[in-house]
């Protein structure tokens, strides 16, 4: 009750008072100095938001990814699209004012896990700064969006290294992380003079080779304490901070959510063991000096991919009686940690789904207590939560006056194991080190693996919860502070996660990958109103007002982790991926909805095998398609965001060389791979193509013989059931 008087007292005292016409931004993709992704706004509430509807949209031109969460200053809606194309509109209208297309190397395309992703852009003094994909930072005029100054933000271009985050402003500073750590990037964090460019300060994540020298910053001579000296320091060894970095006003201090380890084998990445600072954790440093204050490792001993770079949240709690300035902070490990944001004490730490690497979290040291159950490198393990993370990088939001923490949250595991053989250095190249399989698919595809694995998985305790619960994801409201859910919205499957918009009217917005913006009730979860988009949402909405209107906006595109993978269940799979920016108000009309897409065709005969093509080369094919790295991008499935190669026409197949050696698609985003792959390479991955192609021409001839839709399951796979 003393919070919602609280919250009623500010606001009858604060500009908003009695100020229907007055404006009210949204400055960052946070929303507020704290990331809190909660508006104060109550125009749209429970009693009239079922006449929400679409005030204007925006076709952004692309099919790929669109995670930014807008920022409106000044009347303009300013956001980020994929690679770092920047657009502004006039926010009341959606009249365009310029866009901004950096120009980017895309061979940078053969090191980003993730799609083309950007998370947003951070605007301050009539500047407007973006990080492009391959590294460049951009300052552009607000009102024109011509580039006032850009810096190269990359250390070292023979690496994996790679932009994806939103900048953040600290002060004078503009601060940007990167990303990479599934290739072979060291991690780091660089701050720059906001008015120039000038490089500041830069601060690295992990240590370098020993042999090499000094160390870049001293607080790395105490890190590499806890590493083997002979590490494998020539893959880079991880931590980039590519989101999750929050400047805090009260005490000066950067926050930096850092990156996984790698490879994931902490026997193979560090023979001898340590908890091998400061990857997965987050880093605490002066804004005005660039040393660290302090760290918290989240995921000591990372062998499962847990990146500490989901969003953080700051914001005041009573805690124990006290008031505290707490640092919000739920990773992929599956807790929800309050820590103080001046000293990195952690002052609470819940589970908020199933959790195996740890058996609990000490409440004095803030220790994780390790279970010897998810160490892969001594053999296949389950491990809870899966690589996806219990969260990632989508946005949640905190309400302070309900004392309630609302965001997407998956509990999933997935099958880790460690592939027999060398581990060679792949240079830009993925160097993880490790197979997985989620939870979602295991149980279909365990006859799949070698009988020594399928044993060793039917033998580990989580067999048997993976067989009763797979995989569950939701919308959820959770106390912060006991872990506890209070409510909780089921999504389509484990893929269909999206940032959420909280505001003091009570309403908590998300959209979904079936393509459906929703509101709930803050308090109770109940659904009040669904608009359909037709366009997949993972992007988090973002709220404002101008002149006496509340409006919400949100980017929408299918994409990100996995993205060629596209579910069947997702507006992406059935209409196509039509990147647009969706602005909503009270009274508006209905959203366009793009039309299904067209029935597959069979796919066309394949091209004979050339000469002395044998099934070993076919073979090789194969493992070159999946060990260098095709799979991430082209799926192979029917309605894939990416071309399917088992469809290609006479054309490509005819240009295949050139594609791939020669870089003829390059501008499309395709990059050249001759520096790693020589014409024989080439030639093995176009001979299993062709055979695949062979095949998938077999079964949608089959399909068409059953009456089958051409997208339905692979008929062997319908022979088991």
């Amino acid at each position: 009750m003393k919070a919602w008087l609280g919250l009623l007292a500010a606001l009858a005292t604060s500009p908003l008072a009695g100020a229907a016409l007055q404006d009210v931004e949204w400055t960052s993709p946070g929303g507020d100095a704290g990331k809190t992704h909660f508006s104060p706004l109550t125009d749209i509430d429970p009693g009239n938001v079922a006449r929400l509807g679409l005030a204007w949209q925006a076709e952004l031109g692309t099919n790929r990814v669109l995670e930014a969460t807008p920022v409106m200053v000044g009347g303009v809606l300013y956001t980020s699209g994929v690679a770092g194309r920047v657009y502004a509109f006039d926010a009341a209208t959606g009249r365009e004012l310029w866009r901004f297309e950096p120009d980017i190397d895309m061979q940078i395309n053969r090191s980003v896990c993730c799609d083309m992703a950007n998370r947003g852009i951070a605007v301050a003094q009539g500047l407007v700064y973006v990080g492009a994909l391959d590294g460049w930072l951009y300052a552009l005029d607000a009102g024109t969006g011509a580039v006032v100054w850009k810096v190269d933000t990359i250390e070292d271009h023979h690496r994996g290294t790679s932009s994806t985050g939103a900048p953040e402003l600290a002060g004078d500073l503009v601060v940007l992380g990167n990303a990479g750590s599934d290739y072979d990037a060291r991690g780091y964090v660089t701050a720059y003079d906001r008015r120039t460019g000038a490089l500041r300060w830069r601060f690295h994540i992990t240590p370098k080779d020993p042999a090499l020298g000094p160390q870049d910053n001293p607080e790395l001579d105490a890190a590499l304490k806890t590493w083997d000296p002979a590490s494998r320091w020539d893959i880079g060894a991880g931590g980039s901070p590519w989101d999750a970095i929050a400047y805090d006003p009260e005490t000066g201090l950067v926050l930096v959510g850092t990156g996984n380890a790698e490879p994931y084998s902490l026997t193979a990445r560090s023979p001898r063991g340590g908890h091998n600072l400061y990857v997965s954790s987050i880093v605490a440093i002066e804004a005005r000096t660039g040393r660290m204050r302090w760290f918290y490792q989240e995921s000591p001993e990372d062998q499962w991919d847990y990146d500490a770079t989901a969003p953080m949240i700051l914001t005041h709690m009573t805690i124990d009686g006290r008031d505290r300035a707490v640092v919000l902070h739920a990773p992929k490990n599956g807790f929800l940690y309050a820590l103080d944001r001046a000293t990195g004490a952690v002052l609470r730490a819940n589970p908020i789904v199933r959790v195996n690497w740890a058996r609990h979290i000490d409440a004095v040291s803030g220790e994780p207590e390790l279970d010897p159950a998810a160490d892969i490198s001594a053999g296949p393990k389950i491990v809870f939560p899966a690589t996806p993370g219990a969260r990632n990088w989508h946005p949640g939001a905190y309400d302070a006056a309900r004392g309630r923490w609302y965001g997407a949250v998956l509990d999933m595991g997935n099958l880790i194991f460690v592939p027999p053989g060398p581990k060679p250095y792949a240079a830009k190249g993925l160097n993880t080190g490790a197979a997985l399989i989620f939870t979602s698919d295991l149980a279909r595809a365990l006859p799949t693996l070698p009988p020594p694995v399928q044993a060793a998985v039917k033998a580990l305790p989580a067999w048997q919860d993976v067989l009763a619960n797979p995989a569950r994801a939701d919308i959820r409201a959770i106390d912060p502070l006991t872990g506890q859910t209070l409510w909780s919205d089921p999504t389509g499957g484990w893929q269909d996660r999206a940032g959420v918009l909280a505001t003091a009217s009570g309403l908590v917005v998300h959209g979904t990958i079936g393509g459906e913006l929703r509101v709930l009730d803050a308090q109770t979860g109940r659904l009040l109103k669904s608009i359909r988009t037709g366009t997949t949402i993972m992007a988090a909405p973002m709220t404002y007002r101008l002149g006496g209107v509340q409006y919400i906006a949100v980017m929408a595109a299918w994409g990100g982790g996995g993205y060629p993978y596209v579910p069947t269940y997702s507006a992406a799979y059935q209409r196509g991926n039509m990147g647009r920016l969706l602005v909503f108000r009270l009274d508006g009309g209905p959203v366009p909805i793009p039309p299904p897409l067209p029935p597959l065709e069979i796919a066309p005969p394949p091209p004979p095998q050339a000469p002395g093509v044998t099934p070993a080369t076919i073979a090789r094919g194969q493992g070159l398609y999946f060990s260098v790295g095709c799979a991430l991008c082209h799926a192979n499935q029917p309605r894939s965001i990416t071309p399917d190669l088992r469809r290609m026409s006479t054309e490509t197949h005819a240009a295949f060389r050139q594609i791939v050696l020669g870089g003829l698609y390059q501008a499309a985003g395709m990059p050249r791979w001759d520096d790693a792959l020589k014409p024989a390479d080439a030639d093995a991955i176009h001979a299993w193509l062709i055979d695949q192609q062979a095949k998938t021409r077999a079964e949608d001839l089959e399909k068409r013989r059953r009456g089958l839709p051409l997208d339905a399951p692979s008929l062997a796979i319908l022979s088991n059931y």
